[in-house]
C-alpha cells in the first residue's frame, strides 16, 4: 500500500506542495496537555508500547469496513465478549478490509472508557486467534473536548487499535470560530499516537457538516489518513477524492482513504473515485457489500448495479430500524444479536417480525454467496 498508511511520522507530508506546519499555538496546547501528571508514563502507556510492538499499524486498503455491533447480555447488559468475538470472526471470513469499533452501531455513547477498551481488545484478540492478524481495526474516538479525544486515541492504541475515527465536537458549535474545527483536528492529529480519519456525520453532531475545502485542507496533515462521509454527498466525496488522489480498488494513489459512510451508495462512491465504504449494513450482509466492489473492479457494472439495488433496500431497513432493528434482525436471521442498552427500547414481537421481513431479501442473498 502507499506510504500514507504506514503510520507516518509527524514530519512527513502528504505532498511536498501541501506541507502543513502546526502552528506554535497548536503545539503548545498539545505539549501542555501531556505535561500534566496524569498523562505521564502509566500502565496504559506501557500497555500501548507492548501492543504497538506486537501489532504494528496494519495498512488500510480500499474495500469494505464494518462498524461492528457491540453485544450485551440481555438481563445484565454486561458486555457479551463471546458474541463480540464470534461476530468479528464472521465478518473477517466474509472478506472485509477491516473492522471499526466504537462507532454508532457499536453504541459507543453507551460505553465507559474501560468497556470501549475491552471491546477493541477483544476484537483484536479474536482476529489474531482466527488467523486474521493483518486485518486493521479503526476505533471511534470522537468526544466533545480536544483533551478527551486525544485520550481516547491513546486508549485505542493501547487496546490494539490501528487508526482513530474522529467526529467533530458539536455541543458548543454556536460558539466556535471558523478555524475551531481545523484547530481541533490538527491538535488531535498532532498528539494522537495512531493515524486518524475524519468522520463527517451531520446527523450525529447537531447538523454540523464539514465541507470539501475543510476536509481537503486537513488531509494535508501527515497523521490524517482518511475520511468517512456519512453525509451522503457523493459530489463532496468526489471533490475530496480528486484533490487528495485517494486510493481506489485499482490504484494506490496517495494512500488517503476517502470512504463513503453507508452501503447504499457503495457503487456511487467507487464511480466518483472513492476508496470504499465504512457501512453498518456489513453487520448483516458483509459478503454482499464486498461483492459490489469486486463486481465494479472487474468491470461487471450491470451486475454491480443490480446488487447495489438490493443492498440499498437492505440499508434502508437498517437506517429506518436503527441499531434496535439491526440487532433484532441479527437475532432472527443469524441466531445472535441481543438487545441495545437502555434507554433504547426492546422491540415487540410485531416489531421484531417487521425488522426480520425488511432484511429478508438481503439476508437470503447474503446466504447464497460463497
Amino acid at each position: 500500500m502507499a506510504p500514507r498508511n504506514k503510520a507516518p511520522s509527524p514530519s512527513s507530508t502528504f505532498h511536498e506542495d501541501l506541507t502543513l506546519n502546526p502552528t506554535p499555538r497548536s503545539l503548545s496546547v498539545v505539549e501542555s496537555i501531556y505535561s500534566q501528571s496524569q498523562y505521564s508514563e502509566s500502565s496504559d502507556s506501557t500497555a500501548a508500547s507492548s501492543i504497538d510492538d506486537a501489532h504494528p499499524a496494519h495498512s488500510l486498503r480500499p474495500g469494505v469496513y464494518v462498524p461492528t455491533v457491540t453485544f450485551f447480555h440481555a438481563e445484565s447488559e454486561d458486555l457479551d465478549l463471546d458474541t463480540i468475538t464470534k461476530h468479528a470472526v464472521r465478518l473477517a471470513k466474509a472478506g472485509v478490509a477491516g473492522l471499526v469499533t466504537q462507532g454508532s452501531n457499536g453504541e459507543a455513547v453507551h460505553l465507559s472508557h474501560q468497556e470501549r477498551k475491552l471491546v477493541t481488545k477483544t476484537t483484536r484478540t479474536a482476529l489474531d486467534n482466527a488467523g486474521f492478524p493483518a486485518l486493521p481495526i479503526i476505533v471511534g474516538c470522537g468526544s466533545q473536548s480536544t483533551r478527551e479525544t486525544i485520550e481516547l486515541c491513546r486508549e485505542a492504541m493501547s487496546s490494539g487499535g490501528d487508526y482513530a475515527l474522529v467526529l467533530p465536537p458539536s455541543y458548543y458549535k454556536a460558539m466556535y470560530k471558523p478555524e475551531s474545527l481545523v484547530e481541533f483536528f490538527e491538535q488531535v492529529a498532532d498528539a494522537s499516537p495512531i493515524p486518524i480519519l475524519i468522520y463527517n456525520y451531520p446527523g450525529a453532531v447537531s447538523g454540523l457538516d464539514m465541507d470539501s475545502d475543510v476536509i481537503t485542507k486537513l488531509a494535508k496533515h501527515s497523521n490524517i489518513v482518511g475520511c468517512k462521509l456519512t453525509c451522503g454527498n457523493t459530489g463532496k466525496l468526489g471533490r475530496i477524492a480528486s484533490a487528495v488522489d485517494a486510493a481506489t480498488p485499482s490504484e494506490d494513489g496517495s494512500g488517503f482513504m476517502c470512504m463513503g459512510g453507508s452501503a447504499d451508495f457503495t457503487l456511487q462512491t467507487l464511480v466518483v473515485g472513492g476508496s470504499g465504504i465504512i457501512g453498518g449494513l456489513g453487520n448483516m450482509a458483509p459478503k454482499a457489500c464486498v461483492r459490489i466492489i469486486h463486481l465494479y473492479q472487474t468491470g461487471r457494472l450491470d451486475e454491480a448495479k443490480k446488487l447495489q439495488a438490493v443492498v440499498a433496500r437492505g440499508d434502508w431497513a437498517a437506517i429506518s430500524g436503527g441499531i434496535v432493528g439491526t440487532k433484532s434482525a441479527l437475532e432472527t436471521h443469524y441466531g445472535y444479536g441481543g438487545v441495545a442498552r437502555k434507554p433504547l427500547p426492546r422491540p415487540s414481537k410485531q416489531e421484531a417480525s417487521k425488522y426480520a421481513a425488511n432484511f429478508k431479501e438481503l439476508v437470503d442473498l447474503e446466504k447464497s454467496l460463497s
